[in-house]
């Protein structure tokens, strides 16, 4: 199996979200590279399903594509903070759904060339729909789709955001027919 060691490494930038750090790093062969990494506290990603198949998403605008998308519920982590409990609280923020069961859906890595950030995805189900109490600098709106239409969308390339596809085709293990 390849590794890499760090052998330095120093802080490039400190910010409210994200930290970057210099490194340099021994590679397998005993040569050595720079790396930067984004240091992120990682993320909360949970997909409400209904009763009849319908997903809950949220719709909001993302300043760095510049443009609004169509997601499930995510939020990041605080330092040391249980990805469930963050996961709970963020669905019933930006959707007011809670879930009287949760189901872990897995980590993934969303951009492991450069940042360490790690996502917990949850499929929430048995739920009971509230009024969503989103952050005062969050501006969102929640929509109910069919799940199969959600998934045909992320087929047709309609859906572009990372983690909402993954959490989608890893809930679909769990959902029947």
């Amino acid at each position: 199996m390849f590794t890499e060691k760090p052998i330095t490494s120093e802080t490039a930038y400190s910010g409210i979200v994200v930290s970057v750090k210099r490194d340099t790093a021994e590679l397998h062969n005993g040569k050595t590279a720079k790396r930067e990494v984004v240091l992120h506290p990682g993320g909360v990603v949970i997909l409400p399903v209904d009763d009849d198949g319908n997903a809950y998403v949220v719709r909001q605008f993302r300043y760095p594509p510049m443009r609004s998308l169509l997601e499930v519920c995510a939020g990041k982590l605080e330092r040391g903070e249980d990805p469930r409990g963050a996961a709970v609280r963020e669905l019933y923020e930006e959707t007011g759904i809670t879930a009287a069961e949760i189901t872990d859906l897995g980590i993934s890595y969303p951009s492991p060339g450069y940042c360490d950030e790690i996502n917990y995805h949850y499929l929430a189900r048995t739920l009971t729909i509230g009024t969503p109490n989103p952050d005062e600098d969050e501006f969102l709106t929640v929509e109910k789709v069919p799940l199969r239409e959600l998934l045909q969308m992320a087929y047709d390339g309609e859906l572009n955001d990372g983690k909402t596809i993954i959490t989608l085709f890893r809930t679909m293990k769990f959902i029947k027919e």
